[in-house]
């Protein structure tokens, strides 16, 4: 791979397809890094969540669970090269997800789980995280959620109930639900060992969820080249 190649990789994710647009993403990371810690693989998730908001003191409100900020990190930069599924809840997530880098299958949550759905009322979102967990997709997949709090939320009754993804990027957006989603998700993570990432407060969405998970494909693309090491 060429100096050129590895600097699409980088940003492809970015949207940067072309020597300006890649000159763009890679003064815009640049000036991140002046702002957020380049320390610890953790910081590069803190760092991307900048980038996704354009808000520096959203690096404050990223939270980590596991036994040290940069495990879930690693677990999920580990499933990542194990070509683990990616599970997103809606499109909008999904189409987010970079294609390079990867050999991972990515599909949606939304658009299964309808008769569910119509039997008991509950939102399409949590209905298809239902159904696709009843098929055991979730079980050591890096899920995403990047919209909907009900998702999210029933994620969270998942794996209280024993389902294991290997890593968890939650950032669903809104003002009802979603920072008490949130909060849900890592109280049971952290009770049951599963590493995750998430957010406080009410802001998030689709591109930040992305963004995480993306940031998840470049780390696992550094330890591939060995760049990074995730002991």
């Amino acid at each position: 791979m060429t100096d050129d190649d590895d600097d699409f990789e980088a940003h492809a994710d970015l949207g940067a397809t072309t020597e300006n647009a890649m000159e763009i993403a890679t003064t815009s990371m640049d000036r991140v890094r002046e702002l957020v810690l380049d320390e610890t693989l953790a910081d590069r998730v803190r760092q991307k969540s900048v980038h996704a908001t354009g808000d520096p003191e959203f690096q404050h409100l990223v939270r980590f669970t596991g036994e040290d900020d940069s495990e879930p990190v690693r677990a999920g930069a580990r499933a990542v090269l194990d070509e683990r599924p990616i599970v997103t809840d809606i499109t909008m997530v999904k189409e987010g997800i970079t294609g390079r880098g990867h050999d991972c299958p990515v599909r949606k949550a939304i658009g299964n789980g309808a008769e569910l759905a119509a039997e008991t009322g509950m939102t399409r979102t949590a209905a298809s995280v239902l159904e696709l967990d009843r098929e055991g997709v979730y079980d050591d997949a890096i899920a995403v959620v990047g919209n909907a709090p009900t998702a999210a939320l029933a994620l969270a009754d998942c794996i209280a109930d024993g389902t294991r993804p290997a890593v968890v990027v939650a950032t669903p957006v809104g003002f009802v639900k979603a920072a008490e989603s949130r909060e849900r998700l890592r109280e049971v993570a952290s009770e049951h060992d599963v590493p995750a990432v998430t957010n406080v407060g009410r802001r998030g969405g689709s591109g930040l969820a992305a963004g995480l998970a993306n940031e998840l494909v470049h780390v696992a693309s550094d330890a591939r080249n060995g760049e990074v090491d995730l002991s």
